[in-house]
């Protein structure tokens, strides 16, 4: 499976083209390795195996190169977790996102 999206390093947060994930290449910034669990989207410490696929099989070094077929670049600097939820956000702006989500007029 070919990698067609950029993404960053997980390690420095460097940004990476889709020719530098490739099994075995390292990133220019910080010589890590580009292939890994730690720079894919899946990667998710909270879930079981680190990963958000459920069909990838196990990979127990998250930091070397792997042959997951799922694998996909992440977007995002050093150490930031990857997740699709907003950030948290203070309670009138929850509000007002659920309100909007459920079609209900704020209260005044």
């Amino acid at each position: 499976m070919s990698v067609d999206r950029s993404g960053n390093c997980y390690s420095c947060g460097r940004p990476l083209n889709a020719e530098d994930y490739p099994r075995g290449s390292f990133c220019p910034g910080c010589r890590a390795e580009t292939r890994c669990c730690r720079n894919c989207e899946f990667y998710s410490p909270s879930q079981n195996n680190r990963c958000r696929e459920p069909q990838a099989e196990r990979v127990l070094d998250k930091e070397a190169s792997n042959f997951c077929e799922f694998f996909r670049p992440r977007a995002g600097g050093p150490d930031q977790p990857q997740s699709r939820r907003p950030s948290p956000a203070s309670g009138d702006s929850a509000k007002a996102a659920f309100d909007a989500l459920f079609k209900r007029k704020p209260r005044e």
